[in-house]
């Protein structure tokens, strides 16, 4: 609290935010504040005047280290990659079926999805103003389609209001406004504001309040054909002798509206990251990271485990092991780009500053948890009208995601059944896999009883805390955190430097990580000009 106002810090503001709204209410206060902002993409890095014979280790086949390898071999670098899974793309990954998955503590998933369906565990949306990747997107001939992120037929769920049941969005959204903007209204005709605005601007907004509210001509919101224009009617129109709607009758009461699930949902979709219009791959999400992968064709390495990284003033040296084989290596190069989550990084014998190593081991890892749940039929489509977008729970499982792709297609398809945060993804994540397939199907009927557990046929989860080679889903930097280590972070270490999402301003996105790509071999290309 800052003493001589009275007012809360921004530190305060930002972490009452977060409680409240979740990562995506964060992320948006945070644009606000000046500690993110919209991605900046100028096109790819110009890489001139490279020396004849210089190399580049670059140290995981993520997107980051792909790109970093891509333009840096097309610079005339030498380039290799060194990856500790047996495939490329790091947390862009999907599970389909005939998948094995075995995660810390030894559990093993073999996932039964059906031919073509898919998880995709870790990215599954790209947001329209996410250049860069978009850029390599069409450049590498990765197929695009919409992503359905704003669904107003979707629920909302709170076991605080609505009498526990779940209501559709677009019903609690409007009872929201309505309630609001006849409130204001009020305040408006009561002069309460008439220090605030002006007379021209008092009439003004009582007439946007109007519209905006669907308040009738005494500025009240109440049952009729005009408010359930917003919310929905109790039979809509149609043609013939009875084709006349009925408007909907039981408004929502202020207190049911005015529960945090209602409003944050609403905030949900305000965030710049959240917006329409998104995109996904055709084929699901991991089919970026094979077009990555094409491009940089027998620079990787895989199922290779790094276990040391040396430097000097004369060049890098990564020890490392083949995980199939037991061989182990010693990797030369003048530079290294490393791309290994801090988690794992912070564990390693790392020859950086103390400075540096303090920045690695500052940075918390979030633990999301994602379900997948393969269903016999799409009844979300067929019995309630939902094509695409989420629906919004308090329950751990957070919310169901609906599948953009196969609409009105028959047979099973699969739906994001749990992306828990937070409280909620450290119980799913201290579960075995079967019993958080259960807690999904337990909580996901409370939204769509009668089908979920009729409909269900298989499902698979991940819970990114026990994820062997990231532990974690991905970097939490707060404001302090941020102020402290985020310019050692990413500086050159002499011949290293490091990237990934953790090294940008756009954190957990895609994004974030390429763009952290380009500016990490733009600033070792100078140092490697200069030296």
């Amino acid at each position: 609290m800052d003493s001589r106002s009275g007012a809360p810090t921004r530190r305060q503001l930002l972490s009452a935010i977060a409680k409240v709204g979740g990562t995506a209410a964060l992320y948006q206060a945070m644009t606000t504040l000046g500690h993110a902002a919209e991605t900046q993409f100028h096109g790819p890095p110009n890489l001139q005047g490279a020396r004849s014979g210089a190399k580049v280790i670059v140290l995981g086949a993520g997107l980051a280290g792909m790109l970093a390898a891509f333009e840096l071999r097309k610079a005339g670098y030498e380039v290799q990659v060194l990856e500790f899974q047996n495939r490329a793309g790091g947390r862009n990954w999907s599970l389909r079926g005939g998948d094995t998955y075995t995660e810390l503590g030894g559990a093993t998933q073999k996932v039964g999805f059906a031919q073509g369906n898919y998880l995709n565990p870790g990215p599954w949306r790209i947001p329209h103003h996410h250049r860069t990747l978009l850029h390599y997107c069409k450049q590498f001939g990765v197929a695009l389609e919409p992503f359905i992120q704003f669904n107003h037929s979707g629920w909302v769920h709170s076991s605080q209001a609505f009498g526990g049941k779940p209501v559709r969005f677009n019903a609690a959204a409007a009872d929201f406004e309505g309630n609001i903007a006849e409130l204001l209204a009020k305040s408006v005709n009561a002069k309460a504001l008439d220090d605030t605005v002006t007379q021209e601007d008092r009439d003004r907004l009582l007439e946007a309040l109007k519209g905006w509210g669907m308040l009738d001509k005494d500025y009240k919101y109440s049952a009729s054909l005009r408010a359930s224009s917003h919310r929905g009617f109790e039979r809509p129109g149609g043609g013939g002798v009875d084709g006349a709607p009925i408007p909907s009758k039981d408004l929502y009461s202020l207190h049911d509206v005015l529960d945090p699930q209602v409003w944050t949902s609403m905030a949900f979709f305000m965030g710049s990251e959240m917006q329409t219009t998104m995109f996904q791959p055709v084929g699901g999400m991991d089919m970026i990271g094979k077009a990555f992968a094409k491009q940089v064709d027998g620079l990787i390495t895989y199922n290779a485990k790094v276990s040391k990284i040396a430097q000097d003033d004369k060049g890098v040296v990564v020890s490392w092991t083949d995980t199939v084989t037991g061989k182990a290596a010693d990797a030369k190069a003048d530079y290294c780009v490393c791309t290994i989550p801090l988690g794992i990084l912070g564990q390693m014998d790392l020859a950086v500053t103390d400075e540096m190593m303090a920045a690695i081991k500052a940075v918390p890892y979030s633990g999301q948890v994602k379900i997948g749940l393969e269903m016999k039929r799409r009844f979300w489509e067929e019995d309630d009208f939902i094509y695409g977008g989420h629906s919004f729970t308090d329950q751990e499982i957070g919310l169901i995601s609906y599948p953009n792709n196969n609409m009105f297609g028959n047979g099973p398809a699969v739906l994001l059944g749990a992306f828990a945060r937070d409280l909620g993804a450290f119980r799913l994540a201290g579960m075995t896999p079967e019993q958080r397939i259960e807690v999904a199907l337990q909580q996901g009927s409370v939204l769509h009883p009668g089908s979920y557990r009729k409909e269900f046929a298989s499902g698979a989860s991940v819970a990114w805390s026990r994820v062997p080679w990231t532990l974690g889903c991905c970097a939490r930097w707060n404001e302090e955190t941020r102020k402290e280590h985020y310019q050692t972070l990413v500086a050159m270490d002499r011949r290293i430097v490091l990237a990934g999402e953790h090294a940008s301003y756009v954190g957990c996105w895609m994004e974030g990580a390429l763009l952290s790509s380009i500016d990490a071999i733009t600033r070792l290309h100078k140092r490697a000009l200069e030296a």
